[in-house]
Order: C-alpha cells, then structure tokens, then sequence
C-alpha cells in the first residue's frame, strides 16, 4: 500500500507539471488553459490527500508501540 501512495503522489505531480505546460498566462481562464488550471488543482489535491494519508499512517504506527 505504501509503493502505491509513493506512486498516486508521482503522477500527481507528473501531471501538474503536464498541465503547467499548457497554460496561456494571458487568458488563464479560458479555453486550454482553464482545462489546465482545473488539472493542477486537482493533482494538488491528490498530493495534499496522500500526504495526510502518510502522516496518519506514521502516527497510527507510532501509536501501536
């Protein structure tokens, strides 16, 4: 379970940097480049969620001892 943590956070963040590449800074809300913003937020959400997800796993660890 822990390798498939590891790996949701990689294509997160491989996809934030996807969807950075296709922003138009001068129209950031239109077209593409709305696809794009909504993109990276919700691969940072994903990053945000399994990192909780980690820490809670850590602490649950440590409260077993």
């Amino acid at each position: 379970m822990k390798i498939f943590r590891f790996t949701l956070i990689i294509i997160a963040f491989l996809l934030v940097i996807y969807n950075a590449t296709k922003l138009n800074f001068e129209n950031l809300f239109e077209g593409e480049s709305q696809v794009a913003v909504i993109g990276i937020l919700a691969a940072a959400c994903v990053i945000l969620l399994m990192v909780i997800l980690n820490i809670s796993h850590k602490i649950k660890e440590k409260r077993k001892v």
